[in-house]
Formats: structure tokens, sequence, C-alpha cells
């Protein structure tokens, strides 16, 4: 079953790679409480559309970090299968900074309702959980297609823009800056008239 946004994200405790101190260490859902967390799964090290998908989160990583958000990515490698692949996969070589989780069980991807029993991995399953440690929003996408980092750091904005703002939503392709909307029930089939013509490319 996968989580739904809106329900608290279950705790774990698993080994961790720290690329950047060469170090292991034992990671715990709740070592983020009161921080942003992006739980970023993924099928398997040394493989194909996985070293695209860690390079592209690392090519946003002080970004993310800059938004108060922590990074930990989790497959069902070991941790020296982590620290192997990123010390030898020339995309990932030197620039990975976030911490690698070691699900070899299954047991976290099973927990998050994105193992692939038949294959013992995980699939490319993303989980945006608030400093609550509550779930606002997932990905889950087939073992072939990477995703879109762009989109992830978008999605951060509009949770965290919405977290201090409780009355306020986002429209689509909402960005920082753009108008938002205060639902009611004199707005319902009128939100075009509430939002200033051109502030968006599709109305």
């Amino acid at each position: 079953m996968v989580l739904q946004p809106g329900q608290k994200a279950p705790e774990f405790e698993i080994d961790a790679y720290d690329p950047v101190k060469g170090e292991i260490k034992k990671v715990r859902l709740s070592d983020f409480k009161g921080k942003w967390l992006v739980l970023c799964f993924y099928p398997a090290d040394f493989t194909f559309v996985c070293s695209t998908e860690l390079a592209a989160m690392n090519h946003v990583y002080d970004e993310l970090k800059k938004m108060s958000v922590e990074v930990l990515s989790i497959s069902t490698d070991t941790v020296f299968d982590h620290k192997g692949w990123v010390e030898q996969e020339p995309l990932l070589k030197g620039r990975v900074k976030n911490l690698m989780g070691s699900d070899h069980t299954g047991k976290v991807a099973r927990a998050y309702g994105v193992y692939k029993e038949d294959e013992g991995v995980a699939f490319r399953g993303r989980f945006i959980i608030d400093p609550d440690g509550v779930v606002q929003a997932y990905e889950v996408v087939t073992l072939s297609m990477g995703r879109n980092v762009d989109e992830l750091i978008r999605q951060m904005k509009a949770l965290q823009y919405i977290r201090e703002h409780p009355d306020e939503v986002t429209p689509a392709q909402w960005q920082p800056g753009k108008p938002t909307l205060k639902p009611g029930i004199k707005i319902a089939g009128n939100v075009g008239n509430q939002i200033p013509k051109g502030s968006y490319p599709y109305w």
C-alpha cells in the first residue's frame, strides 16, 4: 500500500553511507524531525538510469540545503555497494553529498509501498516529508524512467509556501511570486477571474 499525503511517514532505522565523510552511520527517520526530507528510493547501484538520477539530485543538492531540505536516497544495495558505486561511476565520483541508505531486506521499501517483490528492488519512489514527519507529496514511476529534479524543487517551494500560508493554495505551474488562491464558496466556478490574465502559461 502506497502512503497517502497527510499520513505519518513510517519510522525506520537503517545503515547509510556518508560519501562526504566516507563513513557508515545509523540513520532513523526521527533524525530528520523538524526538517523537510526528500526520501528518494531507487532500484539499484551500478545501473543506468539510477546513475543519472543521483547525479541530477546532487546537482540541486546545495539548493535544497538552502531551503532547509535534507536528502536521503535508499536502495536495496549494501553500504559497501554505495561506496564502490560513487567512487567508480564518472557521473557520481566526487559529486555525491547526500546520505545513501541501505535497505537490503526491503523492509523500508515495503513500508512505503514501493518494493518490487519479483525483483527484490525498490521502484523509483520519491516522498516529500514535512518537519512534522507527515508525507506531503509522493511520486512513484516505472523502473525505466528517470525523474525530474526541477519539478521536485517546484513542489518543495510550493509546499513550504503553503505551510507558511495555510489559508492559500497554489495553482498548477505555480512558482514563487505567482498568484495563489484562497479557497471559498465565493470563487467556486469562477476561478478564472481570480487570477490575473497572463500570470500562468495555460490560461
